[in-house]
């Protein structure tokens, strides 16, 4: 499928803008390995990553790996995590994920988007943000807030995150996607939300 007329150009407008307002960006979940990272994201689910960062402490402390995390009842997990939301389910998810991991993986995260995606509550957007920011591997994860910004930048008009991705990856070099990626979260906080949106105060919008 074609890209949309004018993307190549805009693409690398934003990227310029980008750049100037956002630079090199900070992973916003705090984590100290793959296995943290990997928690972390799956509980950013529908939840702010500042409240992830103020869950995840105390979720560490009790349990560092995954065989830890494999070993807690699921209701000592789910009041640890109460405050993200969706916490029964992301509780039993969590759990089963770590013992998978220890079950067929030794305890190690896998550095394999597939085999990632086989671990339970771990979709494709999850498995690309470990992908990109513990391995180091190219990988663009689009959530909704990204795949909303593409649109309204034209970038995209993929109806589905999976389009978006496609689009998106496309237009920005492969050795920038991970930071694109972040950059693009950044400035959506600041100056693109999805309400409240000023086109004037925005330096991609005004513009286009």
């Amino acid at each position: 499928m074609a890209l949309r007329r004018g993307a190549k150009q805009r693409a690398a407008q934003i990227a310029a803008v980008l750049d100037e307002f956002i630079g090199l960006p900070e992973i916003p979940l705090n984590h100290r390995d793959p296995f943290t990272l990997l928690v972390a994201v799956a509980l950013s689910a529908q939840c702010t990553d500042e409240r992830v960062n103020k869950v995840t402490p105390p979720l560490f402390a009790r349990a560092p790996g995954p065989k830890e995390l494999a070993q807690m009842e699921v209701e000592e997990i789910e009041g640890l995590i109460r405050s993200c939301g969706l916490a029964p389910t992301k509780a039993r998810n969590l759990k089963a994920m770590s013992g998978e991991l220890v079950l067929r993986f030794d305890g190690e995260v896998p550095a394999s988007l597939s085999d990632l995606e086989s671990l339970p509550g771990v979709g494709h957007k999850t498995a690309s943000v470990v992908m990109a920011q513990a391995f180091g591997v190219p990988a663009f994860p689009v959530d909704t807030h990204i795949a909303r910004n593409a649109r309204r930048w034209r970038l995209s008009d993929g109806k589905t995150v999976v389009v978006v991705e496609r689009d998106l990856k496309r237009l920005f070099a492969e050795d920038t996607w991970a930071k694109v990626h972040l950059q693009i979260i950044h400035f959506s906080r600041r100056f693109c939300p999805a309400r409240g949106h000023v086109i004037a105060d925005c330096p991609v919008c005004r513009d286009l």
